[in-house]
């Protein structure tokens, strides 16, 4: 975009043609002291200029944790866990993202493969009437336990006419991305799933998960830039979720943590923190954690391991968790239970 295009003060216009500073680009990417020495604007007048080129860059407006907290920040997208979704104050909220990270076999693909599905309901029914792009950046597609919960829906989304659920041909939209290396995970970002969220055949994206590809790649010494690609890879994430009004699941793994002053972002009592630091935890908006308690939940014939879902950290949750399940239909809440103790 052109810089005459900008609501300016003559005066300010004027200072731009002078020293021939004509794209938006180059003042939004130049600092306001370099601005101020190069058309010899005073202060004030150089925080105009910024504002007003941020405010054309910008193509959504920012949403605010009052606005999340209300729910007036737009659509959401449920679980299908009237227990689960309390706790999130809905779900997921759409535009941002949120990330799940927990140790192996506490039950996180299950959400993502929960959500894939709930995205495809109708927004009066919690979802967002698309499909879902699920990329999988380590294991191979859990294709089995999905059709076993498509199977399920009827039971987990008791909420839903019974006919309504059975017209939805779930298994046809939800669209499978394998990516082995970095590279492939951000031409599938930019070219994939950018023509998918286009047509709309997609309202939700899911990466299982994001620490594996860069765990592989890049040795102790290549922190610097291995935290540029995370950049990258986030900021990527972040302008599909605006522009398209699309929620972001990003899946996490966890590291040992050894003293627990170091693990101020993870659950309090928990001896284990998400993966790739501060560099990415600046990017996510909500931070999910999901553990397994000691404990077996049985229902009828059907037994699951015990376990916990936690709100670490959200601009519009209090930090709060709820135990749960994993049975046939999926992941649910559990407020009693009969429990048989290891």
């Amino acid at each position: 975009m052109n810089c005459d295009q900008l609501l300016l003060h003559p005066r300010v216009s004027a200072a731009l043609r002078r020293v021939q500073l004509k794209s938006v680009k180059d003042v939004v990417c130049a600092s306001a002291p370099d601005l101020q020495r190069l058309t010899g604007l005073s202060n004030s007048d150089v925080q105009q200029l910024i504002t007003a080129a941020a405010a054309v860059c910008r193509r959504h407006p920012p949403i605010t944790a009052q606005q999340l907290q209300h729910g007036v920040s737009g659509a959401q997208l449920r679980l299908g866990c009237p227990v689960l979704d309390r706790l999130l104050r809905g779900g997921l909220p759409v535009g941002g993202i949120t990330e799940l990270a927990g140790e192996s076999g506490t039950g996180k693909t299950q959400v993502g493969l929960q959500l894939s599905l709930s995205v495809q309901y109708p927004a009066e029914h919690g979802g967002l009437g698309a499909g879902a792009l699920y990329v999988c950046t380590e294991d191979s597609f859990p294709i089995k336990r999905l059709h076993q919960l498509i199977g399920e829906q009827v039971c987990l989304r008791s909420d839903v006419p019974a006919d309504l659920v059975s017209s939805l041909r779930f298994s046809d939209h939800v669209y499978i991305e394998h990516t082995a290396d970095l590279d492939s995970l951000l031409v599938c970002l930019t070219r994939r799933a950018r023509l998918l969220l286009t047509r709309g055949l997609v309202r939700l994206i899911v990466v299982d998960s994001v620490a594996a590809l860069f765990r592989t790649e890049f040795q102790a010494d290549d922190w610097l830039e291995r935290n540029r690609q995370l950049l990258t890879f986030s900021s990527m994430l972040h302008h599909l979720s605006q522009e398209f009004s699309t929620p972001v699941l990003c899946i996490n793994q966890v590291t040992d943590v050894f003293s627990q002053s170091h693990n101020s972002m993870g659950p309090s009592l928990s001896t284990v923190s998400p993966a790739l630091g501060l560099a990415w935890a600046n990017q996510v908006m909500v931070r999910l954690m999901m553990s397994r308690l000691q404990g077996t939940v049985v229902r009828g014939d059907q037994s699951s391991a015990l376990r916990r879902l936690e709100v670490v950290f959200a601009p519009h949750l209090a930090r709060d968790g709820q135990n749960a399940a994993v049975w046939r239909e999926g992941l649910r809440g559990v407020e009693s239970w009969t429990s048989n103790r290891k």
